[in-house]
């Protein structure tokens, strides 16, 4: 297939992954790409992931793919099932494409399309992840045809042999069909919703807690109710929020960049002074 008749791409890829810095294992999957494509823009969303944290993975991702030029390539290797029969995944969803393990760690992207995804507690299988489907319009396929991988992939290192071989051929135009079989549907952890409370407030749980120490909330704006208002979070009442974090004293909470309800600590750190974090739950009432 000729570069005219390629689809559209930014030419960026950007990578997100829990490899640190300390080994060249961010460096090798860069190389394999500028081997490929030696024109590809590579940004890097962050490799401090924790060790084989999907769920922040997702976070994260969700958080900044939004930001990058249309088209862009987002390469995510958080995958602590590698080696095993977790298949690797590419999804385009018309404005971007990911490059991943089917792990849950697009979860908040299909969640954020109405998807199965964003149902509330139940775990359906033994890795904690529901089957969501792909929304209307967005097309997805398993990675299976090995001419776009290295040779003789390793068994322990995807990242470098299979996923950024891909990205960079995807970063050229390549169709996403080329790769391999269409999926219908992606493993996803479900999502925290906002549980109406019968006196006018609303419940919601951790979903993240940021380098700040800051824990972000899976409340939006659109979920507080109307007024002024009180957050509840381990023992603590917060009253009214605030629209920075350099305001108030103590404990505050606001709305952050990503458009989630946040608890902070001006000059420090909410989850070290609360103790608190993933899940833990958090209500907001209206404020008497």
């Amino acid at each position: 297939m000729d570069r005219e008749s390629r689809r559209s791409v930014s030419g960026v890829v950007t990578l997100l992954t829990d490899f640190g810095l300390l080994d060249g294992y961010v460096a090798s999957m860069k190389g394999v790409m500028l081997g490929i494509n030696p024109a590809a823009v590579l940004v890097d969303v962050t490799h401090d992931v924790p060790p084989q944290d999907v769920r922040v993975a997702a976070f994260v991702l969700h958080t900044a793919h939004r930001h990058f030029p249309r088209r862009t390539v987002h390469l995510v290797v958080v995958d602590p099932e590698v080696g095993t029969s977790r298949v690797g995944v590419i999804l385009d969803t018309g404005d971007a494409l990911f490059v991943c393990p089917d792990n849950g760690v697009l979860s908040y992207l299909l969640a954020a399309d109405g998807s199965a995804a964003e149902r509330g507690p139940t775990l359906l299988d033994g890795a904690g992840t529901v089957r969501a489907a792909i929304p209307e319009g967005w097309r997805a396929v398993r990675i299976a045809e090995s001419c776009y991988w290295l040779q003789n992939p390793s068994s322990t290192f995807h990242g470098r042999d299979i996923f950024a071989p891909v990205a960079a051929y995807l970063s050229l135009g390549e169709p996403v069909e080329s790769f391999g079989p269409a999926m219908v549907s992606l493993r996803a952890f479900e999502l925290p919703v906002a549980r109406k409370l019968p006196e006018g407030g609303v419940e919601g749980g951790v979903i993240h807690v940021d380098h700040f120490g800051n824990l972000i909330t899976s409340l939006r704006a659109k979920d507080l109710p109307k007024g002024s208002v009180m957050v509840e979070i381990g023992g603590h009442h917060i009253q009214g929020l605030v629209r920075t974090y350099a305001e108030g004293s103590g404990l505050v909470a606001l709305l952050g960049s990503s458009g989630y309800l946040e608890v902070a600590l001006p000059s420090g750190s909410a989850a070290r002074l609360t103790g608190l974090g993933l899940d833990a739950p958090v209500r907001v009432v209206p404020r008497k």
